[in-house]
């Protein structure tokens, strides 16, 4: 989650979905900030503590943290966007990141073996191991379901919805890096998949597909 204080925006950081790209292209920003300061100390006391007091945004934190978090009316004052990917895509994306980051917990299993053991209901749930088990309409509603951001974006057109974004914002659009870009997937995500593990992430996901209207 990324904060502007100054610019009047809410950046909500799902992951896989382009996020560390647009978090770089908007860093120039933050920084020049008058808030930054505070902002940064506070960074710097939630990570001497352990991240044991309430005072930083977690990364992947939900909107509907900052709305009860925030003075409502500041909240609302506020331009909030976020970007989503189709699911499919996305664990696949999510598979090749682990194997690259944190191989131990891939721990050598093939595309299909790993999806059926993390989406397992069976499995005690292990938030640490991948947040992209988290659906991501999660992210942009309140407790009641209701919508509490101002634009949805797509991975798929990450780049014309980013320039959106930031004339929404008032600012130009700054070039996006790419960061995290995968060198070793199959371009076609549709490829890994039996039918019995697309219609697994199917159900596991409904609401996001229901939500945001993605297809295999």
């Amino acid at each position: 989650m990324l904060l502007s204080i100054r610019h009047r925006f809410l950046f909500i950081h799902t992951a896989k979905t382009g996020g560390t790209s647009v978090r770089a292209a908007l860093s120039g920003y933050k920084w020049r900030d008058p808030y930054r300061l505070p902002q940064y100390l506070c960074s710097r006391i939630s990570g001497l503590t352990g991240h044991r007091l309430g005072v930083k945004f977690p990364r992947h934190a939900k909107a509907i943290a900052a709305q009860e978090m925030l003075p409502r009316a500041f909240y609302d004052s506020l331009f909030k966007f976020v970007f989503v990917r189709n699911p499919w895509d996305l664990q696949v994306s999510s598979y090749h990141h682990l194997k690259r980051e944190r191989p131990h917990l891939v721990a050598g299993r093939d595309f299909e073996t790993f999806l059926r053991w993390k989406l397992d209901p069976g499995r005690p749930y292990q938030f640490h191991i991948d947040t992209s088990i988290e659906r991501q309409s999660d992210y942009v509603v309140d407790l009641h379901g209701k919508v509490i951001v101002d634009l949805i974006g797509r991975y798929e057109r990450l780049t014309e919805d980013f320039s959106e974004a930031c004339r929404q914002i008032g600012i130009r659009p700054p070039d996006l890096p790419h960061r995290r870009r995968a060198q070793d997937r199959e371009h076609d995500y549709r490829s890994y998949y039996t039918d019995q593990t697309a219609a697994l992430v199917a159900e596991r996901f409904a609401d996001d597909l229901s939500m945001f209207e993605y297809r295999f």
